[in-house]
């Protein structure tokens, strides 16, 4: 076998080692393209069966080249240490693979983070897609609260209108009138100012509870000072009309919480029209304030309805059926007190 200088075997027609390797040469061709593959005679041999140097394993360093110091001899003393174990981040990304914020630290978004509970949201918030039957359980408390209120107001009112001890009792202690008024008025701002009070339970339970015998009596006192067929033609007017109202905000396609700002600033003209009312005594001023009146409770109604089905833009939160029975409510009582002072005649 014929070798160069440094030690090379010389591919070539005479070689024997090329013969094992491509077999006999082509007529036509000094050397034949090479075979990758294993050929008749084994497999390739590797680089040490030539004497070169082969590739150092991983974490060991590459044998000095010929010509340089410690050329030949054995490398000593190297420990290659462990792969170090970085654990894996990732941050928000942008299309293409790259960091939204190359600043930023990328850290794994939303893991670990606790979701943001009802008692840090405000008591509307923007409807959206919710869960069905949240929604559905939220409105049905609602409702066995409201309904639960009404009985207890309205058999207040069947005591003074049909007992006529309760008549008498009303009429000697009229002092229990503004007692009952000033409970009403310090439960009422504490369940619509304290957000977190009427949350938790039961305190709220309580706070509702005191609020409704209080403006119970107050209905009740209220009602004793007219003939019974009216109050009892009130109830009746007051019953369908609610119907009806809650029944247009199920299917009309308006959205009727999109007019609170403006019904508020008729609220305030209403009892500015009130304090007229006091001071000038005239039947006519009275008949249009109590219309008035009921006709601006029935767009509340309309608009507290909405806002506890959810199916329009604003909606209240789950956790807010205190709030949302108690706007029912005193909107269902209001348009009661002003249909009868519409319609009613004083004994």
């Amino acid at each position: 076998m014929s070798t160069d200088k440094s030690g090379f075997p010389i591919m070539g027609e005479n070689n024997p080692l090329h013969n094992n390797m491509y077999g006999p040469p082509q007529p036509g061709f000094a050397m034949p393209p090479p075979n990758y593959g294993p050929g008749p005679g084994g497999p390739f041999p590797s680089a040490a069966a030539f004497g070169q140097p082969t590739a150092p394993p991983y974490g060991q360093p590459p044998a000095p080249a010929y010509g340089q110091p410690g050329y030949g001899q054995p490398v000593m003393g190297f420990q290659p240490g462990p792969y170090p174990q970085m654990p894996y981040q990732q941050g928000p990304m942008q299309p293409g693979g790259y960091p939204a914020d190359p600043t930023a630290p990328m850290v794994s978004p939303g893991y670990g983070d606790i979701p943001p509970s009802y008692d840090d949201n405000d008591e509307f918030t923007n409807s959206g897609f919710e869960d069905k039957s949240i929604r559905q359980a939220f409105i049905r408390k609602v409702f066995l609260v409201l309904t639960v209120q009404l009985m207890v107001t309205f058999s207040f009112v069947a005591i003074f209108t049909f007992v006529e001890d309760a008549k008498t009792f009303v009429t000697e202690n009229p002092w229990t009138y503004y007692v009952s008024y000033a409970i009403f008025f310090v439960s009422l701002i504490v369940l619509s100012c304290c957000g977190e009070f009427r949350r938790k339970h039961p305190w709220n339970l309580i706070a509702l509870s005191i609020l409704t015998l209080s403006l119970s009596y107050m209905v009740g006192m209220i009602a004793s000072f007219y003939n019974t067929e009216t109050v009892i033609m009130a109830v009746g007017i007051t019953a369908v009309v609610c119907f009806t109202v809650v029944l247009f905000s199920l299917q009309s396609k308006y959205d009727f919480t999109s007019c609170r700002g403006v019904l508020f600033v008729c609220l305030i003209v209403l009892v500015l029209f009130s304090i007229l009312c006091i001071f000038f005594r005239n039947r006519i001023l009275h008949i249009v304030y109590a219309s008035l009146g009921a006709l601006l409770f029935t767009c509340f109604l309309a608009v507290d309805t909405q806002l506890l089905l959810g199916n329009k833009k604003l909606a209240l939160s789950p956790e807010e059926y205190i709030f949302a029975a108690l706007n029912l409510y005193t909107d269902i009582i209001n348009i009661f007190l002003y249909i009868l002072a519409l319609v009613g005649r004083r004994e």
